[in-house]
C-alpha cells in the first residue's frame, strides 16, 4: 500500500487529511501543534515525528502551510521533508505562489520527485465535506495514475498543466476576483444602506439579478448580515494571498490596481478590527468610511 505523509494539520489541513484517513488510507501526519497531530492520530494516523521523517518513509507527501518561506523550509530545509530522503510524488497544497512551485520543481526533480502545486479553494466547511476546489499543476502521467485519485478523495481537481505553478497561477486568479468581489460588494451594499435600502432584500435582490457573486451568494448571508463576521477565513490569511497576488503580477509585468484597493481594505480591516479579523469585517471598514456605524 502507498504510503502518504500529511505535513500541516491546521484549520484546512486537517479536514484534508481526515478525508484520506476515511477513505482507509495509511497516513503519517506531522505539524508544529502537538495537539493537531493528536487529533489526527486518535482517528488512525500515526505520528511520523519529524518533516524529515515524511520524506523518508513516505511515496507521496502533501503539505498545507501558511506561507511560502514556511513551505520552503519545510521542504528543502535542513530538517524538512528532503532532509534524509525523497518521496516520489510532492503535493503542495498551500497557496504558496508560482514562483515557489518553479523553484521546488527545479531542487526536487533532479532527484526523481514528482513535484505538484495544488492550492485550494473553498474555506474550512468545503475542506471538511471534500467539495473544495484544487487547482492543480505538475507531471500529467503521475497526476492521472497515481495524485488524481487521492485529490478526489478531498475535493474536485482541476489539472491546469504540466508547468510548475500553474495551479499556483490559477489560485491567485481565484483570489483576485473573490477578493475584489468582497470589495465591491462592500461598497454597493454600504452605499444602499446610506439611501435606506434594507441590506437583507438588497442581497435577495443582487442574488436573482446580475450583480451576483460569491460575496452576495455566501459571505453576506452568513457573516455580513447577521454581524457575525465569522466566515472563517483570516484577514491576515487574505492579505498575506493578497501581497502575494500582487507581488507576482508585477513580477509578471501585469498591473492590477484592484488588487491595490483590497489590500488597502484589508490593511484597515486589521488595523481596526486586529490581528484575528475575518475577512468579511472589510465590510465594516467600507461602512465606517461612508459615514454609516459598522458596530450596529
Amino acid at each position: 500500500m502507498t504510503q502518504i505523509g500529511f505535513l500541516g494539520l491546521g484549520r484546512m489541513g486537517a479536514p484534508m487529511a481526515a478525508n484520506l484517513l476515511k477513505a482507509g488510507h495509511r497516513l503519517l501526519v506531522h505539524d508544529v501543534s502537538a495537539d493537531a497531530v493528536a487529533a489526527l492520530v486518535a482517528h488512525g494516523a500515526e505520528a511520523a515525528g519529524s518533516a524529515a521523517a515524511l520524506g523518508e518513509r513516505c511515496d507521496i507527501v502533501f503539505t498545507s502551510l501558511p506561507t511560502p518561506a514556511i513551505v520552503r523550509e519545510a521542504v528543502l530545509g535542513p530538517e524538512g521533508v528532503c532532509a534524509r530522503g525523497y518521496p516520489q510524488i510532492l503535493c503542495d497544497l498551500s497557496t504558496s505562489g508560482p514562483q515557489l512551485a518553479q523553484e521546488l520543481a527545479a531542487a526536487l526533480a533532479p532527484h526523481g520527485v514528482a513535484c505538484f502545486d495544488a492550492p485550494v479553494s473553498g474555506g474550512i466547511k468545503g475542506a471538511v465535506e471534500a467539495t473544495i476546489s484544487i487547482m492543480v499543476g505538475g507531471p500529467a502521467a503521475e497526476y492521472e495514475a497515481r495524485l488524481h485519485p487521492l485529490l478526489d478523495l478531498i475535493g474536485k481537481p482541476f489539472f491546469m498543466g504540466e508547468a510548475p505553478g500553474s495551479g499556483q497561477t490559477m489560485k491567485l486568479v481565484n483570489n483576485l476576483l473573490g477578493a475584489v468581489a468582497i470589495g465591491v460588494t462592500a461598497e454597493g451594499m454600504a452605499f444602499g444602506i446610506k439611501q435606506g435600502l434594507d441590506p437583507a432584500r438588497m442581497i435577495e435582490v443582487l442574488n436573482q439579478s446580475t450583480g451576483i457573486n460569491s460575496a452576495t451568494r455566501d459571505k453576506w448571508p452568513r457573516s455580513v448580515l447577521p454581524r457575525t463576521f465569522d466566515f472563517g477565513f483570516a484577514a491576515a490569511l487574505s492579505l498575506k494571498d493578497t501581497r502575494l497576488l500582487l507581488d507576482e503580477a508585477e513580477a509578471a509585468g501585469v498591473p492590477l490596481p484592484l488588487g491595490r484597493i483590497v489590500e488597502g481594505y484589508l490593511e484597515k480591516t486589521l488595523q481596526r478590527e486586529g490581528p484575528a479579523a475575518d475577512f468579511t469585517a472589510i465590510a465594516k471598514v467600507v461602512e465606517e468610511a461612508a459615514g454609516l456605524d459598522p458596530d450596529r
